[in-house]
């Protein structure tokens, strides 16, 4: 309601000054119809500029800015160059209109080029800064991220864009409870993120309204800050190299950390449960490897020695087959 009699008092001014005060050389009565035009085009602009997210706005208004400014160089640079007054005339006023538009356009579809931040990390990787690092919703769950930077393996800053925020936040607002669960570590791992000392978490402003997914989104992210993906994610790794971008993934620097074994070592395992086939036990190590032990299913709830025969290599990890001999020591 008070919105609807500000845009009445805006409506009746501008009338009124038109009436007053004609513009264009009309008489008072069409002045004032003038003024009129005016106001129900300023409210109409207004209603759009309501309805538009801040920072769109924030942008365009930058772009309009920055595009007068270029303008007026572009304009002043040629008026000095160029002899005849009406071509000179016609260059600056071209630049003046031209330039403007272009950076309207290019503050409403490409937004992040005229934020500050952006223009800080542009500088900043200009000067030799690469260590820039994405983490995607998937290693924040995870939450192993935080051992890792907690070493010093990870230095620099570490960047959470907040569609992955508003993404983790979707997580630990659901219905489902394991889902909820993981969702609140992930924001318990952020939280302890932030207290270490070697590395810097920043939370980046950074989206790309017409990408929905948040994958692509995550991509564009890095293209633009030139920075790598932190993932545990298989598709999203693929995906990213295939775009020449450099990808961090956490299950496979496990999977490069785990012990190496070679057929004919000898290690100490216990057996945990029975095997799929006969007389086989199964055993795990520290860092979760399963070891699959022939002859050992009588040895359930025991730490016995066992022979390495074969070690598998799949795409989720390691498997170790061995085979327990009762002779041995």
């Amino acid at each position: 309601m008070g919105l609807i009699f500000l845009r009445s008092i805006v409506l009746v001014l501008l009338a009124i000054a038109g009436y007053f005060y004609p513009p264009f050389g009309l008489g008072p009565l069409p002045g004032a119809l003038a003024g009129l035009a005016l106001g129900i085009l300023i409210i109409l602009i207004e209603s759009r500029i309501r309805r538009a997210p801040f920072r769109i706005i924030w942008t365009a208004s930058a772009g309009i800015l920055l595009g007068v400014l270029v303008g007026w160089l572009l304009g002043t640079v040629f008026q000095t160059i160029l002899r005849s007054p009406e071509m000179s005339t016609f260059i600056r006023i071209f630049f003046l209109i031209a330039c403007p538009y272009m950076g309207f356009l290019v503050g409403i579809k490409k937004p992040e080029w005229l934020e500050p931040g952006f223009l800080n990390r542009f500088f900043r990787s200009q000067s030799g800064d690469r260590s820039c690092k994405l983490l995607d919703t998937s290693v924040i769950i995870d939450g192993r991220i935080y051992k890792v930077c907690d070493t010093g393996f990870v230095d620099g800053s570490v960047v959470v864009p907040q569609f992955v925020l508003r993404e983790l936040q979707l997580v630990a607002d659901s219905p489902d409870p394991l889902k909820r669960q993981r969702g609140r570590r992930g924001l318990e791992v952020l939280d302890r993120l932030k207290k270490i000392s070697k590395v810097k978490v920043v939370i980046s402003e950074l989206d790309f309204p017409d990408i929905k997914d948040v994958d692509s989104k995550l991509i564009e992210c890095a293209k633009a800050l030139k920075a790598k993906i932190i993932t545990n994610d298989f598709n999203l790794n693929k995906i990213a190299k295939l775009q020449g971008l450099e990808v961090l993934n956490i299950n496979e620097l496990a999977n490069a950390l785990k012990p190496v074994v070679l057929p004919g070592e000898i290690m100490r395992v216990f057996i945990l449960k029975e095997g799929k086939e006969k007389d086989q036990g199964v055993a795990y190590l520290d860092d979760g490897t399963m070891v699959v032990v022939d002859n050992a299913r009588r040895m359930i709830g025991q730490t016995v020695d066992i022979t390495v025969t074969s070690v598998l290599q799949t795409t989720v990890g390691k498997m170790i087959f061995g085979r327990y001999n009762s002779d041995m020591p």
